[in-house]
């Protein structure tokens, strides 16, 4: 009724403003149904609301069984795996005490064998020393003996040079008397000579004195 009548108010005043009545009336008929409309609307969009939010709380009440419901399997689940998850476990541990002792039994046994290869090691570093001091007491006896053989030759080697030595000394003897002896014979002829050239210069001299 408010709706009727604000549209009839609203043609009056269109009409008192001037406006012709046909066009008052179409343009009050076409307010009325677009407000018409926008009721309507508001209206469906509350139902839509109202719908939602009945439909939202079906999905939670839904939703939370859902959840329970995966709760209680991943519970049991979980259960499930903690028990197989245990009886792995027990079963790894038992594998690997057993593989523990295999492996310790190896080990000893590995580290007897190694005992029994050390012994045998210093068996033959033993005996290779042996052989080796035999070896160094054979070598110093030969080194002894060639450096008696080069004392021996070294000894009659410096007397064979001592002898050319005093060879050397009776020859540079030789030589110097021999040298003495030119020297001298040298001095003769040159007293000799000189004394002639005296001569010579003496009686040119005097031939000179005559001449002159």
């Amino acid at each position: 009724m408010s709706l009727m009548f604000d549209s009839l108010a609203y043609a009056k005043r269109l009409k008192a403003a001037g406006v012709p009545e046909a066009q008052a009336e179409i343009q009050a008929e076409t307010i009325v149904e677009w407000m018409e409309d926008r009721l309507a609307t508001r209206l469906e969009l509350e139902q839509v609301r109202t719908d939602l939010q009945r439909d939202l709380k079906e999905l939670d009440t839904k939703a939370e069984v859902r959840f329970k419901e995966l709760d209680t399997k991943a519970e049991v689940r979980l259960k499930e795996l903690d028990a197989q998850t245990e009886v792995r476990l027990k079963g790894l541990d038992a594998k690997a005490e057993a593989r523990l002792k295999e492996l310790e039994t190896k080990v000893e046994v590995r580290f007897k064998e190694v005992e029994v290869r050390f012994k045998e090691l210093d068996v033959r570093i033993e005996s290779v020393r042996s052989e080796l001091k035999r070896d160094i007491k054979d070598l110093e006896a030969k080194v002894e003996v060639r450096f008696k053989e080069l004392e021996t030759k070294v000894e009659v080697r410096f007397k064979e040079v001592e002898v050319r030595f005093k060879e050397l000394d009776v020859r540079i003897e030789s030589v110097r008397s021999e040298l003495k002896r030119d020297i001298k014979e040298l001095e003769q002829r040159m007293v000799i000579k000189l004394g002639s050239l005296m001569f010579v210069a003496v009686g040119a001299m005097a031939a000179l004195v005559k001449l002159l």
